[in-house]
């Protein structure tokens, strides 16, 4: 007989188990607990396998969890954020993280399939296409205590497929900053009552996502050194006929502040720089209306240069007036950790391993593995209360912080023990480790990681 689900999985998922009905939960929980132990891809076969189900006849029931089953994925993403908030920020702004990435997927079925740029591969002068999926992630940017760092924790991913895709549904295009006012505007319901503060590139800096959202939550991004920016417009006198003017005077291009000698800095320190370091960095800062001919918003715009020359300026920009310029800086760089999390989705999650042709489990599969992510670091979380995760390394490669990877190592080891030291079994009998638990085993042992 195959093994069961653990039982501390039982537990550590009973949050989510009103939101699936009594068959597709249990068959729900069989997956999840195979995508955690599995190694290599992950498909719902190798889940069945290395759960012992290779030879259960009913096989086809867990791949309807995915492609036909009713349960709502949004509702899923909305308890895992307050989750997530309620483990890690219960206190204080809520910083979250937008950014896009692509999974590099072939095969005709796979309808919303595009051509996209791949910003990993790509540089200023080097232009690589990728074909695959398009996905927009909203990820919860916080600290981890036992990692010492923060940590990108998805909750939310939406497919934004290609124009051609649309086309060929006869449906309106959305752009990418369209599916992330959606997603954003969303998540501020989620959140009545905190303050928000979302992080993204230069992908997310268009003039009307910021005037859409700034009424909901801050908005960080970088800013053009050559952005129009304007002051603002006069107060309207009695009498003046026409219509009100929209703006004021044009002020210098933040090009042109740091060009000027009369500019004035000042130094401040940012710590999480890249590999955990501090930085010494001079800003300058002002407030603005950046104008686009029918659009305007009114900006927090803030000018970085490197007193030790080693980085080119940069200009950020926060649609909070009010915002401190050393605290924007230090939000924005959380937003690093969104490569950080997509790479490790892809190392231990097994990300565009999955072989899914349906559109409901293509639009299922990858928001779930990337929300495994944080269910991860949420029982890792809870195991560290109880006792240190330590980070695994060898010699000549030195770790001092525990990483993604010592925390799913912690959770399978948790899960494997629950199976191998249960209770005792009702036989007079004894046998220490069953011959099913045993050829599972030996399969994660056999197979490469």
């Amino acid at each position: 007989m195959p093994a069961p689900v653990p039982e501390v999985l039982a537990a550590w998922m009973r949050p989510f188990r009103g939101y699936f009905t009594t068959a597709v939960w249990r068959h729900t929980l069989v997956l999840v607990a195979g995508a955690l132990l599995a190694p290599g891809r992950r498909t719902v076969t190798a889940a069945l396998r290395v759960m012992g189900l290779e030879q259960a006849p009913g096989f086809a029931v867990h791949h309807r969890v995915l492609s036909h089953a009713r349960w709502s994925s949004r509702a899923v993403g909305h308890r895992l954020l307050l989750l997530l908030v309620a483990a890690f920020v219960p206190t204080g702004p809520v910083v979250v993280g937008i950014d896009d990435t692509i999974e590099r997927r072939w095969g005709a079925k796979i309808k919303a399939r595009g051509i996209y740029r791949d910003p990993v591969r790509s540089s200023r002068g080097h232009f690589v296409k990728a074909s695959g999926l398009r996905w927009l992630c909203v990820m919860l940017l916080a600290p981890v205590p036992w990692a010492d760092c923060v940590w990108a924790l998805p909750f939310l991913t939406v497919l934004a497929p290609s124009e051609r895709y649309a086309t060929g549904r006869g449906q309106r295009h959305k752009k990418l900053t369209d599916w992330a006012r959606q997603a954003l505007l969303l998540t501020a319901r989620w959140l009545p009552g905190r303050r928000l503060i979302v992080v993204a590139d230069s992908s997310f800096a268009a003039i009307g996502l910021l005037r859409d959202l700034r009424q909901h939550l801050c908005m960080i991004s970088r800013l053009r050194l050559d952005a129009g920016l304007y002051a603002p417009p006069p107060p309207r006198r009695p009498g003046m006929r026409g219509r009100p003017r929209v703006k004021g005077a044009r002020l210098p291009s933040l090009a042109d502040r740091l060009a000027d000698p009369a500019t004035r800095w000042r130094r401040t320190r940012v710590d999480q720089w890249y590999g955990r370091s501090e930085r010494r960095l001079d800003i300058a800062s002002g407030t603005a209306l950046w104008h686009h001919p029918g659009m305007r918003v009114p900006i927090r715009w803030v000018l970085v240069r490197d007193p030790e020359g080693e980085k080119e300026p940069q200009a950020f920009l926060s649609t909070d007036l009010e915002a401190d310029p050393s605290n924007i800086l230090r939000w924005f760089v959380r937003r690093w950790r969104t490569e950080t999390t997509f790479e490790e989705a892809r190392r231990h999650l097994g990300v565009e391993t999955q072989r899914q042709w349906s559109d409901l489990a293509i639009l299922r599969t990858t928001p779930a593995l990337l929300g495994l992510f944080s269910l991860v670091t949420l029982w890792a979380t809870r195991l560290a209360a109880e006792r240190s995760i330590l980070p695994e390394c060898v010699c000549w490669y030195p770790k001092h912080y525990a990483t993604f990877s010592d925390a799913l190592a912690s959770v399978r080891s948790e899960l494997w023990a629950s199976a191998a030291f249960g209770p005792s079994p009702a036989a007079r009998e004894m046998q220490k480790i069953p011959a099913n638990l045993l050829d599972r085993l030996m399969l994660v042992a056999c197979r490469p990681p």
